[in-house]
């Protein structure tokens, strides 16, 4: 472990360094703090540390000389602070022969930057190899990882860092090159994936890997915002090759399916995954027709999550669920057809996406949230559609009774049968659609029409009923007085004598 001493006068610059050191992933362990020159000494003497973030206004000159021998003698790298940005300090810093000076006051990433660097020219120096390994053991390379051929020695720990896209893998490398590692692995990157090999030190446990996983991912998080894995392996045993370990590695990643970004995957031993049959069974796709048609939102997506986002270990093989939930996609195809959604460019092109999304991206509840989001929109468009061919079918039924209301023999049955409904139906959209019946709707056409034959004609009252679908005069006379509160004749009379009026003025 590098330690780190941080001495200086100002407890809130004391502290606040103290805490951006333990905020930022410089594994310094542990951190010291000194208020005055004498505690600095005494720190130095009691628990060399490493590294030395020293306010040099702090030491009176007259212990200086004493001061300086004292930090060559425990300490390896010197970061020189002040406040003065003068000639003096700058050669108090030169004489620590400091591998940095801040002057007061100092940005974050001022800070970082250097902390990092110094960390790790300072962990590569403490870093000591296994004295079991001997020297004439080869440098490990690419096809260690690939060929399971005789090893000497034993391998450190393993990593396998995998991004979202595997475009990123250049940016993650850069990444961990400059990462402040406690030790520094070989970097092997791959297609998808960086390998880090650490080689064995004398602080080769399992948990501090671990540890510095978490660090790693917490960090790139705060930095890049993007998603990453990372898949751990472990282990004393000598007779694990490295291709092993790699395999182990690879196949723990794939548990990200089930478990999401930013884990640390223990991968100790092969993943066993459970054989399931991924087909809908006949009584499965019964119920999500129903389901579907019905527009059971809720029940769809209790479904789902059942099914998909309540899986414990040992878990099924990724591949097979998402053959099933090809499955389920094969019956919203069919809804899609059933309610000639697949017409529509939108819902064909999203379609696409879902199905792709099912084959290639790497997140189980990432898969089954979009799934849910494409049954709600379909859903949506087949309830539009609903509607829209509800209006369409009365429309085009009123059409064939203003076209035929002159037919005494015209009835809701045949009408009904024109735009492809039986006649129950047909009169619930009627009265659903327009609130009111089939028979008003046709003596509401059959009066306008009689109304204006009154009106521009001189036709018999007689002639005209039979021209606009009524067989008896009187029941013609009846239903006009009811419906326009005056007889025909005394409509037409009406009519007449306000067309005098209007010509007279």
């Amino acid at each position: 472990m590098v330690k780190l001493l941080i001495a200086d006068r100002d407890p809130k610059e004391r502290y606040g360094l103290e805490w951006l050191v333990r905020s930022y992933p410089v594994p310094f362990d542990p951190v010291l703090l000194a208020e005055d020159a004498g505690e600095a000494e005494e720190s130095m003497e009691q628990e060399a540390p490493q590294v030395l973030c020293l306010e040099l206004d702090m030491v009176p000159r007259d212990r200086w000389e004493t001061f300086k021998k004292g930090v060559s003698r425990h300490v390896q790298a010197v970061i020189g602070v002040t406040a003065e940005a003068t000639f003096e300090r700058a050669i108090q810093a030169i004489e620590l022969q400091a591998e940095d000076l801040w002057v007061k006051p100092i940005s974050p990433d001022r800070i970082k930057r250097s902390l990092h660097r110094i960390y790790r020219q300072t962990a590569e120096k403490e870093s000591s190899p296994d004295p079991s390994v001997p020297a004439s053991v080869p440098p490990l390379s690419y096809r260690s990882l690939f060929l399971d051929r005789e090893q000497t020695g034993k391998p450190g720990c393993l990593w396998m860092i995998q991004p979202e896209h595997s475009d990123r893998v250049p940016v993650l490398l850069d990444y961990l090159e400059e990462y402040p590692f406690h030790t520094r692995p070989l970097l092997f990157p791959l297609s998808d994936t960086v390998v880090c090999v650490f080689p064995p030190t004398r602080s080769d446990e399992k948990k501090h890997f671990h540890r510095e996983g978490h660090r790693l991912l917490s960090d790139w998080s705060s930095r890049l915002e993007e998603p990453l894995s990372l898949a751990l392996h472990w282990t004393r045993d000598p007779s694990i090759s490295l291709r092993q370990r790699y395999l182990f590695a690879k196949q723990a990643l794939e548990l990200r399916f089930f478990k999401g970004y930013h884990q640390v995957l223990t991968a100790d031993e092969p993943v066993n995954w459970i054989s399931i049959d991924p087909f809908l069974t006949p009584d499965e796709q019964r119920t999500w027709m129903n389901m579907l048609e019905q527009g059971d939102r809720e029940g769809l997506k209790k479904w789902l999550y059942d099914q998909f986002l309540q899986l414990s270990p040992p878990f099924p093989e990724p591949g097979l669920l998402r053959i099933r939930l090809t499955s389920i996609l094969a019956q919203l195809r069919r809804f899609m057809q059933t309610h000639a959604l697949h017409r529509d460019p939108s819902f064909e092109n999203e379609y696409h996406q879902v199905f792709s999304t099912i084959l290639y991206r790497p997140i189980l509840y990432r898969i089954v949230q979009d799934l849910l989001l494409f049954i709600y929109d379909i859903l949506e468009g087949a309830e539009q559609n609903r509607k829209k061919a509800a209006i369409d079918v009365v429309e085009t039924g009123i059409r064939y009774m203003e076209n035929h209301y002159h037919r005494s023999d015209l009835t809701l049955r045949e009408v009904a049968r024109h735009v492809g409904r039986n006649a129950t139906y047909f009169s619930h959209l009627l009265s659903h659609k327009k609130k009111t019946t089939f028979r008003q709707i046709m003596t509401g056409i059959r009066l306008n029409h009689a109304k204006r034959q009154l009106e521009e004609t001189h036709r018999p009252i007689q002639e005209i009923a039979d021209r606009v679908g009524f067989k008896n005069t009187n029941y013609f006379s009846r239903v006009f007085k009811k419906n326009v509160g005056l007889s025909p004749r005394a409509y037409r009379n009406q009519r007449k004598n306000q067309n005098l009026k209007q010509q007279t003025h």
